[in-house]
């Protein structure tokens, strides 16, 4: 009998895509009213070399092991406990600039200063904008007599807490959070399901796992032999993973359950 639903957060309650868009466009369209750039080429420019400048940095392998992301770099304080964290933390400013810079130099604008001002406005757009997903909270009120529920979300501690401050809605429909950045490993690491589930107090078949991302949060539940419900918001193939169960918005998981109950 299913007792427990693990959620992730990103891109499952909260839509951090969208959230992440609109402060890039915000952004480039004050690069545009500043300088002659391309709004549209200075995003592309922006989002390619976030990624690429992230993972030069030697911190890139702890990140990824975390589940920290490039445009998480972007805006992140990483006001978090721990000597990786520390290193994130004092690498973060230089990123944010060479980032700006090098993207504002390839859309044709040399204006380091610009790039700084550019940095911060991100930051602050995406400090104060944060989309949430409309079905999200009629789903937790759904759930929420009749489930323990808990959030497993990858990240720093710091960042999470900060859009959990930002959506302060949602962190009461859950018994217990986890962040990767506290527990020390992320997913797909099968050792955070298995935590989660001892603070559950759930066995691996009373519990199920819901997420957007086949490589973190199926993968990861497979591995830890919990059943899992996938959204694929974007229609796309996942090779070689293979979710329990798959939808395309988060409301579904209702259907879901009804068939599993």
């Amino acid at each position: 009998m299913l007792k427990a639903i693990m959620f992730d957060l990103d891109d499952t309650l909260i839509w951090d895509e969208k959230s992440v868009d609109e402060a890039f466009a915000a952004t480039c369209l004050l690069a545009a009213q500043k300088s002659d750039v391309r709004p549209d080429l200075l995003e592309e420019k922006i989002r390619k070399n976030a990624q690429e400048l992230f993972a030069t940095y030697d911190t890139y392998e702890f990140t990824e092991m975390i589940g920290i992301s490039p445009f998480e770099g972007l805006w992140a304080d990483f006001d978090d406990e721990g000597k990786s964290f520390e290193r994130l933390r004092a690498i973060a400013p230089e990123y944010r600039k060479q980032a700006w810079t090098r993207s504002l130099k390839e859309a044709g604008v040399d204006d380091p200063e610009l790039a700084i001002e550019l940095a911060e406005k991100f930051q602050a757009e995406r400090n104060k904008s944060q989309f949430v997903y409309e079905e999200t909270f009629d789903v937790l009120d759904t759930l929420s007599d009749n489930y323990r529920l808990l959030m497993l979300t990858n990240g720093s501690p710091d960042l999470q807490q900060t859009k959990l401050n930002i959506t302060p809605e949602l962190t009461p429909y859950f018994d217990q959070i986890v962040i990767s950045g506290a527990f020390g490993k992320g997913k797909p690491d099968p050792s955070i399901f298995e935590h989660a589930l001892m603070l559950l107090s759930a066995r691996k078949d009373e519990a199920l796992m819901v997420g957007d991302n086949p490589n973190s949060d199926i993968l990861g539940a497979s591995r830890a032999g919990v059943s899992s419900v996938w959204i694929n918001h974007h229609n796309v193939e996942a090779h070689d993973i293979s979710p329990t169960y798959e939808i395309s918005r988060l409301k579904e998981l209702l259907n879901v359950l009804k068939r599993i109950d």
